[in-house]
This record gives C-alpha cells, sequence and structure tokens, in this order.
C-alpha cells in the first residue's frame, strides 16, 4: 500500500473518491513531504484547495443524497481543519459547532 493510499484509508476515502484537482493537490503535497519541505503554509493551501474542490463538487445540479451527504461532511471536515490551523479561537468554535451537532442527533 503507497502512502498515498494509507492517508487516504485512514480518513476513510480511496484515490477514486478524489476529484481531478484534490488529486493534483494531493499529489503536490505528497511531493512537498518527499522533498521535506512541508510546512504549515503548505497544510493551509492544500485544505484550502481540497475545500475549494468539494465547494464546486456541491454546486453541480442532480447531485444524489449520498454523494451531497459525503460532500458536505468532507467539506465541514476541510472546514474545521481549516480553522485548526488559522486561529485557535475559530477552530474551538467549529468544533463546539461540530460536536454540537452530533449531540443533537443522539
Amino acid at each position: 500500500m503507497s502512502v498515498m493510499d494509507d492517508i487516504l484509508q485512514k480518513i476513510g476515502l480511496k484515490y477514486e473518491d478524489l476529484t481531478v484537482v484534490e488529486r493534483e493537490t494531493l499529489f503536490s503535497w505528497l511531493n512537498a513531504m518527499g522533498k521535506n519541505a512541508l510546512t504549515i503554509e503548505n497544510v493551509k493551501t492544500y485544505i484550502v484547495s481540497m475545500r475549494d474542490a468539494v465547494e464546486q463538487e456541491l454546486t453541480q445540479v442532480g447531485l444524489n443524497d449520498e454523494k451531497d451527504k459525503l460532500l458536505k461532511a468532507r467539506l465541514r471536515n476541510y472546514m474545521l481543519l481549516e480553522a485548526f490551523l488559522t486561529a485557535p479561537e475559530k477552530a474551538k468554535k467549529a468544533l463546539e459547532k461540530a460536536m454540537s451537532g452530533v449531540v443533537s442527533r443522539k
């Protein structure tokens, strides 16, 4: 199993689940990791591009309910990761909001 497959598996995705933009971004991120050039800024850029790709997919007409739910869940995850990387207070609020959604479903 490749490093990329291992990373994707840990977050519940497969390579086939990614859009072209997400694949290109992931490859550039893995390339940066291989060069020991991974920085917080690289990770922020990666998260933003992945979030943007999901947002673009969500605007497509005719998504089935399952795909819509999956994309929205991925979008929430990217937003939460971005919040953790950009501002601790924003991350705290995003985490509280995410957890309140989990609690309200029980």
